[in-house]
């Protein structure tokens, strides 16, 4: 089948884009001052609150990264994609914490609980985590597409790639830039839908090729150690204690404490609705596994029956799949013309939206914790214009970071991303666990566990980037501190942090009570006992439950799925 587009494939597309358009421009509208830009003055429903969950976390990465993880390492990555529990814990524990405090940013609500220092550490940090994971990555991952379907529309494959990267990002920058958060929030409904259609069409049609479900199962069976969603203790990438220790503290820091996620819950009209929009997210976030993860382990199966070929490169003596390619050549192989227009329209939907989310998170980190801070005082046109440029600075550092991807990835693009964000979620999952547990945590403990644990964890990186056996490996300590699993250094680097934290904070005075009230869970049951009861209502009671049996039913049966 002809690799390129065609013209029902460009009908499509060109649908998906003037819907797009036609949303952004009517939101575009109503921005008259930084609360109605930044949170789309806080009254959103929770279908679109939900909705802008799932397809904030969900970037050309996943579709991309997720495919190539299923197809080499099957079901290693899925514990990440199950952290629908985890959102559970956003909605009943965090959430009433960052409403009820009326902040724009996260670490302005960790300025209330502790002091400017902190916050202006966390909001430095968060940006230096959005160039380093997010941009970059999604960026990268929907630019390899256009690479593949597009090889030589541009004059060549680079061509294409760099024409890809940079074509998505001005057309998202500019949607983003005069449509704020109610443009990307009402867009993101839109875009959630046309990706769950576009990739479940891909499992369907792949699953229908292969002969079922079943015989994906008896394909895979003879392979059951690569695919098998728990390794042993002697696997060197996914160990299951370092999955056991590692995942719950990114999962936490991510779903639970990172602006990029948590500003969809702060735009709620009310926080009953917050609080259900959270959940509903979660219970759309159990989809991932089925129309990312397992189109990867489908292309496997195809790929050794001889259905169809997929690509190799070398490592050491022998070829393995390129794991970043497996989903484009299931779409140019498998999908007819109009169908791959839908799922490039689902792979661009996905690349925007995340990409949409993360240009208006920065824009708020930088406008309301650095730029208001520095320059108090300045009129709210002028905090919308500021935050537009800090847009445009994040996106071109992003982009020069792609390169640099390639010396820190050793095994794919989404385990790439899971290793950066083990290295610089522990410092913050700790501080915040501890701060909003225990009132005795001060804000001595609370910098000196931030700044301690980046610190140590931005080591760590960049030690891997140019450290290890298939790097420079001259020196035996960097070259073992280079390969050292991440999984295991995001557990010790969460357990310095929490050392750091409490034993700072027990060498200084303990915070006054007054200061804290309502900041800590304790006393935020004291103050709002009956808000918080009423806020979570039998529909929100209902919806975790039917998450909670999703996720354990899932766990149990990829268990024992390929035995």
């Amino acid at each position: 089948m002809n690799s390129t587009l065609v013209g029902w494939d460009w009908l499509v597309i060109a649908v998906y884009f003037g819907a797009i358009g036609g949303i952004a421009w009517w939101s575009s509208r109503r921005n008259t001052n930084t609360q109605e830009y930044f949170l789309a003055g806080r009254n959103i429903g929770f279908f679109a609150i939900g909705c802008s969950l799932l397809a904030s976390n969900v970037g050309s990465e996943h579709i991309v990264g997720l495919a190539g993880q299923g197809a080499t390492t099957g079901m290693a990555m899925a514990h990440w994609e199950l952290h629908a529990w985890i959102i559970v814990l956003l909605a009943y524990f965090f959430v009433p914490f960052y409403y009820r405090s009326g902040v724009f940013t996260v670490p302005e609500f960790l300025e209330k609980r502790f002091d400017t220092r902190c916050r202006w550490v966390l909001s430095l940090v968060s940006l230096l985590a959005y160039i380093l994971t997010k941009v970059s990555v999604t960026v990268y991952a929907g630019a390899l597409v256009f690479q593949t379907l597009l090889p030589d529309a541009f004059g060549s494959p680079q061509g294409a790639f760099w024409a890809g990267a940079l074509g998505t990002v001005l057309i998202t920058g500019i949607y983003t830039v005069f449509g704020g958060m109610r443009a990307v929030v009402y867009t993101e409904s839109l875009q959630t839908i046309v990706f769950l259609v576009g990739s479940s069409v891909v499992t369907f049609i792949g699953l229908s090729q292969l002969g079922g479900w079943n015989e994906l199962r008896e394909t895979l069976q003879p392979h059951a150690a690569q695919f098998a969603f728990w390794r042993p203790l002697s696997d060197p990438d996914f160990p299951w204690l370092g999955i056991m220790i590692a995942s719950p503290i990114v999962g936490v820091w991510y779903w639970c404490t990172d602006q990029y996620i948590v500003q969809r819950t702060l735009i709620g009209k009310d926080l009953a609705t917050a609080r259900r929009g959270a959940l509903f997210g979660g219970l759309l976030k159990i989809a991932p596994v089925f129309i990312f993860l397992v189109p990867g382990m489908i292309g496997f199966a195809l790929h050794e029956k001889g259905l169809i070929s997929m690509p190799l490169i070398p490592d050491g003596e022998k070829m393995v799949f390129n794991g970043d390619q497996v989903f484009p050549t299931l779409v140019t192989t498998l999908l007819p013309a109009g169908l791959r227009g839908l799922v490039v329209a689902c792979l661009l939907a996905a690349l925007m939206s995340s990409l949409a989310s993360l240009f208006n998170s920065a824009a708020t980190l930088f406008t309301v914790d650095i730029y208001e801070k520095i320059f108090p005082g300045r009129p709210e046109k002028h905090l919308v214009f500021v935050g537009r440029m800090a847009t445009c600075v994040v996106v071109g550092l992003g982009v020069l970071w792609i390169p640099v991807m390639a010396r820190v990835s050793g095994g794919g693009l989404y385990q790439y991303l899971q290793s950066v964000q083990g290295y610089l979620a522990p410092p913050i999952t700790a501080v915040f666990l501890l701060g909003l547990g225990w009132g005795r945590i001060n804000r001595q403990g609370a910098l000196w566990g931030l700044s301690a644990g980046f610190l140590l964890g931005l080591t760590k990186l960049t030690i891997q980037a140019f450290f290890g056996v298939s790097k420079i490996n001259e020196y035996p300590l960097m070259t073992a501190i280079g390969d050292f699993n991440f999984l295991y250094a995001t557990g010790i680097l969460f357990a310095v942090s929490m050392a750091i934290t409490t034993g700072v904070s027990l060498l200084h005075p303990a915070p006054d009570k007054k200061k804290i009230q309502g900041l800590t869970y304790a006393s935020v049951r004291e103050v709002a006992a009956d808000e918080l009861k009423a806020s979570w209502d039998l529909g929100n009671r209902v919806l975790t439950t039917v998450i909670l049996l999703l996720v354990a039913s899932i766990y149990l049966y990829f268990s024992f799925w390929l035995m």
